[in-house]
């Protein structure tokens, strides 16, 4: 260790060492140790913020108020998805910098790398999109443009997570005599 590594992790306050507990807390290890519970988590998380951004645009362009209902109810699964997907990640983009090690920093650029490559295209597609509906008629650009901004900055805001989820290799099997992530 470095003489900066360690002056780093001298400086962890209460606040980082329980966020790095929490993050690293292996009791819901079985819903996430397995790549296919993984993707399935980050699909749910994706169609839990997909319909939560529809049903908040469709509140701000009608006046159905039963909407906000809809929209508190979404909440809280899409906090145990991001709890699910942060403890998979053990905290990847939770965590500060200096609570990292230098082989989580490096994966967390590459994620951050790749996500934001993904929102590049994304992007690109929304000015294409948007500008073939305008150039065609079939909606004016600036009735887009606030939905098409909100959809764009949540996924901007979310893709690093999604992007973590998906990354994150299995656990190794535990040696002869050690528990595993599930107890067993």
């Amino acid at each position: 260790m470095t003489s900066t590594d360690m002056a780093g992790r001298d400086r962890r306050t209460r606040y980082d060492e329980r966020m790095f507990a929490l993050m690293n807390n292996r009791e819901g290890a079985p819903l996430y140790a397995t790549a296919a519970r993984r993707r399935a988590a980050v699909t749910v998380h994706v169609s839990l913020t997909a319909a939560s951004v529809a049903t908040g645009i469709a509140l701000y362009v009608t006046d159905v108020s039963w909407l906000a209902y809809v929209l508190l109810a979404l909440i809280l699964p899409w906090c145990v998805a991001t709890g699910l997907i942060n403890g998979a990640t053990r905290g990847l983009l939770e965590l500060r910098t200096h609570v990292l090690d230098e082989r989580q920093l490096a994966e967390r650029d590459r994620v951050r790398a790749r996500a934001h490559r993904l929102t590049t295209y994304l992007l690109a597609c929304a000015v294409v999109g948007a500008a073939a509906c305008d150039l065609t008629g079939q909606v004016e650009a600036k009735d887009l443009l606030i939905p098409v901004l909100v959809a764009v900055l949540v996924t901007h805001w979310l893709m690093p997570m999604w992007v973590a989820g998906l990354a994150v290799r299995d656990e190794p099997a535990p040696e002869e005599g050690e528990l595993g992530p599930d107890g067993g």
